[in-house]
């Protein structure tokens, strides 16, 4: 409980003094990267941040923050659907996958309750509306007032813009 509330007080009192971004870590080194005992080491983690990250979203709904304040949970991959082994012996881990992963976003200009994509029946690649990294990052800055295709900058003789030449706004999935 004491966890809860202090990870929900402060992050709720940096937005409140007029911080405009905060990213939050949860854990030591890097303890969502399993490649051994997934099941039980991402049973545990969960167990840890869900109930202090859904203490936020209510705290920052109920006072009226939530619409201007984008919450984005996710990692830089997903996990391949099958487990690890070393030699003939499981490890019972998960390697790194980019070809399917999720991540989720609320509040700040985001439609709750959607779900937009799917993984293949394997659950290892985005079948149905695959958003890559590059979407991503174009409807994080669509959602900020940034059209990514403008906010440029002039790198080696090159112009560049955050999301390379790709990215499209994720329109579905906007409030």
């Amino acid at each position: 409980e004491f966890r809860r509330v202090l990870f929900r007080s402060i992050v709720r009192w940096l937005f409140e003094c007029g911080v405009r971004f905060v990213q939050l870590w949860h854990g030591a080194g890097q303890p969502w990267d399993n490649h051994d005992k997934i099941e039980s080491g991402h049973r545990k983690l969960a167990a840890e941040i869900d109930q202090p990250i859904a203490a936020l979203l209510a705290d920052l709904k109920a006072r009226g923050m939530l619409d201007d304040t984008l919450v984005m949970w996710g990692g830089e991959f997903g996990r391949t659907p099958t487990v690890e082994m070393s030699g003939t012996t499981s490890k019972l881990g998960r390697d790194h996958n980019h070809y399917g992963f999720s991540v989720w976003l609320a509040g700040g200009g985001i439609k709750g309750g959607t779900t937009y994509g799917s993984t293949d029946e394997f659950g290892f690649a985005a079948a149905e509306h695959p958003v890559s990294v590059h979407d991503l990052h174009a409807t994080i800055l669509h959602l900020m007032g940034i059209d990514h295709e403008r906010l440029t900058y002039k790198f080696q003789g090159r112009r560049y813009r955050l999301t390379d030449v790709h990215g499209t706004v994720v329109k579905p999935i906007l409030a």
